[in-house]
C-alpha cells in the first residue's frame, strides 16, 4: 500500500490528520477549536515583571497568563550600547556572553514576541524575540544576517545547491532565510515564489506591529490543515484523502499557490461510516492512550507520563525463542526501539525520557540497539538529542516539547485520584477520619460533628471504629453524625462541625512550622505508678489521682511512714508475748488513764537523728536484747501496772 494522508475533521469544531505508512498508522496530528495551538503566532507585549535571579522577564501579550522570556531569546537589538553584534543564521550568542537581563530590559517596555511553545500545566507559554515565518520552501528570520540549510539535510551536495540558489536571489539586508528540506532540488523559480510571498507577508505584519498598542495580536499562524500540508506533505505521500469537501477545497487551493502538480492527488471522502473506521484507525488510536503497549513478538512497553518526565520500560513477556539470554534481549530490545520512537510521535511526548532496554552485558549488542534507536527517531519532526546507552541498558533523551501531548489534550485530570492513579483505601481514610474526630472534639467552640464519606468508608467505619466513635462523643460530650453521600467522588471525606448555635465553626486551624511548634502538654512519667496503671484505682484514690499532691508534701509522709514502721513491730512482738486478755485489759486501762495528745510541736534535732533511717535499725537491735534479759518479768511487770491502776 502507499502513503497515504487523511484528514478528518468536524467542521467549527475538531481537525485530525493522520499519515499511514502501508496501513501503519506513523503520524497523528489533532486540534480542537477549543484550544487551537498558537505556536507561531506573533504579538506585541509589554513586560510586566523582570527577575534577575534567573534572568528571565515576564511579558503580557493579551492572554490570561503572561509570557516567559529568558535572556537566551532577547534579540541582540535590545542589547545596551557596546554590545551589540551581527548575528548569523544558527548562531546564536552564547547565554554566557549576554548582558543581565536588567541591562536590556524595564518594566513597561513594548516589543514584538513570539510564542515559540505553549503554556503546560501551570507554566506559562514561552516567548522570544527572534521572529521566524516559515513558508512552504524557506523560512524568513527578520534581524538576522546570513543565509542557512535546514540541519536534516545531510547531503552536502544537496545543501551546497540551496546556498547556491539563495544567494543567487535578490535578498534583503536585514533579513535572514532557511531553506528547508523541501526546498531542496526545487527549482530556483520555486524559491523566489515562496520568498516573493514571504517579504510580502512581512511587510503587513510591520504595517500592524507599527499600528498596534500592546498587547495586541499581530499575526496569526494557519490551522492544523494549512499547517500540515506546508510542513509535512511532499512528493512521498501518494494521496489526500478529505471527508469534508470545504477542507478539500482548500487544501487543492494551497497546493496550487504551492505545489501545482500535486493538485490531483485530492479525493473526497463518501462513506458513511467514518473515514477513520473504515481504515481501521480508530481502534489504533484508542490503544495510544493505554499505558502498555503490546509487541508483536510477545513483549511489551509500559510507558509512564508525568509534567516533564516520561518513563518507559521494555518486558521480554511471552517471548521465548531462543535459548540464549543475550540473543533474546537483543531481539526485544530492537523491536522496543523502532515502536518506541512510533510512540512518541503518535504520543507527541516531549522533555526527558528515559528508557530503561532489557540488560545486555555484550557491548556490540548494545551499540545494535542504540543505533537502531537512531535511525528510528531520526525522521521525527522534532528536535531530538539521544545520549550512550549506559552500562545498566539505559537511554536518556530529550524531545522538543512545543504542546500537551496527545493524552493531556484528550484527557482531563480525575477527580477522585487527582492524576495519581491511586486511592486511599477504606482504612486508611477510616483511620484518617478518627484523627480528625479528635481534634475537632478537642476544640471547645464544636459541639456536633458531621462526617460526609461514600458508602464503602461509612460501612468501614461503623462496623470497625464504633465502639470508638461512641466513647468519644461520652468522653467529650460532642454529638458525631457519619452519614454516607454516593454524590462524593473517590476517597474524599466532607466533615462539618457546628457550635450551640448551629453556625459552622473552623475547626482545622493552621498547623504550626517546625519553627514555630505549639507547646505540648506532658507529665512526668515518675508521677505515675506501674501498679496503679494496671489495677483499677479505687473511688477514693480516683479522686487523690486527679489532684496529686505536691512532690514535698509526698516525700514529707514517705519520711513519716518510715519512722513509724519499727514502733509498729515493736507493738506486734509485746502483743504475742503476753496473754490476749491481759493485754487487752492493760491496753484499755493504759489508755483510759493516758491524758488526750497535746497539738504537735515542731521536730527537734535530737528527733529528727532519731527518725534517721540509719539509726532505727540500731535502736531496734537494742530493744530486743533488753526484752531478751527481762525474760518472765514483762507478764508480772504488766500485772503490775493494772493492779497500780486499779
Amino acid at each position: 500500500m502507499a502513503k497515504e494522508m487523511l484528514i478528518n475533521t468536524i467542521a467549527g469544531q475538531e481537525s485530525r490528520i493522520a499519515i499511514v505508512d502501508n496501513g501503519n498508522l506513523e503520524e497523528l496530528y489533532f486540534e480542537r477549536a477549543s484550544a487551537a495551538s498558537r505556536v507561531g503566532s506573533i504579538y506585541k507585549g509589554r513586560v510586566t515583571n523582570i527577575e534577575p535571579s534567573i534572568q528571565a522577564a515576564f511579558v503580557d501579550f493579551g492572554l490570561t497568563k503572561n509570557g516567559f522570556l529568558h535572556i537566551s531569546d532577547v534579540h541582540q537589538q535590545f542589547f545596551p550600547k557596546g554590545k551589540k553584534s551581527s548575528e548569523p543564521v544558527g548562531r546564536k550568542r552564547s547565554f554566557r556572553d549576554r548582558p543581565p537581563i536588567q541591562d536590556c530590559l524595564r518594566r513597561g517596555q513594548e516589543f514584538v514576541v513570539q510564542m515559540t511553545k505553549e503554556g503546560i500545566g501551570s507554566k506559562g507559554p514561552t516567548l522570544t524575540t527572534y521572529l521566524s515565518i516559515p513558508g512552504r520552501f524557506l523560512v524568513m528570520m527578520p534581524g538576522m544576517s546570513r543565509l542557512g540549510v535546514s540541519c536534516k539535510i545531510e547531503d552536502e551536495e544537496a545543501r551546497a545547491k540551496a546556498r547556491k540558489f539563495l544567494s543567487e536571489m535578490n535578498l534583503p539586508e536585514d533579513m535572514g532565510f532557511i531553506v528547508r528540506t523541501a526546498g531542496i532540488n526545487r527549482a530556483k523559480r520555486d524559491l523566489q515564489r515562496d520568498l516573493n510571498y514571504l517579504l510580502r507577508l512581512w511587510k503587513s505584519v510591520s504595517k500592524s506591529i507599527k499600528a498596534a498598542k500592546a498587547p495586541a495580536e499581530i499575526y496569526q499562524e494557519f490551522d492544523l490543515v494549512t499547517r500540515t500540508i506546508r510542513d509535512i506533505y511532499n512528493s512521498d505521500i501518494d494521496r489526500i484523502v478529505c471527508d469534508e469537501q470545504t477542507v478539500a477545497f482548500k487544501v487543492k487551493e494551497f497546493l496550487e499557490m504551492a505545489m501545482p502538480r500535486s493538485k490531483n492527488r485530492i479525493e473526497l471522502y463518501v462513506g458513511k461510516e467514518g473515514l477513520f473506521h473504515d481504515y481501521g484507525l480508530e481502534e489504533e488510536i484508542e490503544r495510544i492512550f493505554s499505558r502498555r503497549v503490546e509487541l508483536a513478538s510477545g513483549g511489551s512497553l509500559a510507558i509512564d507520563q508525568t509534567e516533564a518526565l516520561v518513563a518507559i520500560d521494555i518486558n521480554s513477556g511471552r517471548f521465548r525463542e531462543h535459548t540464549d539470554a543475550e540473543t533474546t534481549a537483543l531481539k526485544i530490545n530492537v523491536e522496543a526501539a523502532k515502536e518506541i520512537a512510533r510512540q512518541l510521535r503518535l504520543r507527541d511526548m516531549g522533555g526527558v525520557i528515559a528508557i530503561d532496554f532489557i540488560d545486555m552485558r555484550d557491548l556490540k549488542k548494545r551499540q545494535i540497539v542504540e543505533q537502531t534507536l537512531r535511525e528510528a527517531i531520526r525522521p521525527d519532526r522534532a528536535k531530538t538529542k539521544l545520549l550512550r546507552m549506559s552500562s545498566f541498558c539505559i537511554v536518556e533523551m530529550t524531545r522538543q516539547r512545543v504542546r500537551p501531548s496527545l493524552k493531556d489534550s484528550i484527557y482531563r485530570q480525575c477527580l477522585s485520584c487527582g492524576g495519581a492513579g491511586v486511592i486511599k483505601s477504606e482504612e486508611s481514610q477510616a483511620l484518617m477520619v478518627m484523627r480528625d474526630l479528635q481534634r475537632a472534639c478537642a476544640n471547645e467552640a464544636v459541639a456536633a460533628v458531621d462526617v460526609a464519606a461514600t458508602p464503602s468508608i461509612v460501612d468501614y467505619l461503623n462496623n470497625t471504629h464504633r465502639q470508638q466513635i461512641v466513647e468519644l462523643q461520652q468522653r467529650t460530650s460532642r454529638r458525631i453524625v457519619v452519614r454516607s453521600d454516593p454524590a462524593l467522588p473517590g476517597d474524599q471525606v466532607a466533615m462539618t462541625c457546628t457550635n450551640n448555635r448551629g453556625a459552622e465553626v473552623a475547626w482545622q486551624g493552621s498547623a504550626p512550622s517546625a519553627k514555630e511548634s505549639r507547646k505540648i502538654e506532658t507529665i512526668s512519667i515518675d508521677q505515675l505508678s506501674p501498679k496503679a496503671s494496671r489495677q483499677k484505682p479505687a473511688a477514693g484514690q480516683a479522686a487523690q489521682d486527679q489532684h496529686p499532691a505536691p512532690p514535698e508534701k509526698a516525700q514529707a509522709e514517705k519520711q513519716a511512714s518510715d519512722t513509724q514502721r519499727p514502733a509498729r513491730k515493736k507493738r506486734k512482738r509485746r502483743r504475742s508475748g503476753a496473754s490476749s486478755s491481759a493485754s487487752s485489759t492493760a491496753q484499755t486501762d493504759q489508755s483510759a488513764a493516758t491524758p488526750p495528745p497535746s497539738p504537735p510541736s515542731p521536730p527537734t534535732e535530737a528527733d529528727k537523728d532519731a527518725a534517721s533511717p540509719t539509726d532505727q535499725p540500731k535502736a531496734a537491735k537494742r530493744k530486743r536484747r533488753s526484752r531478751r534479759k527481762r525474760g518472765n518479768s514483762k507478764p508480772a511487770e504488766t500485772s503490775g501496772e493494772s493492779d497500780s491502776n486499779g
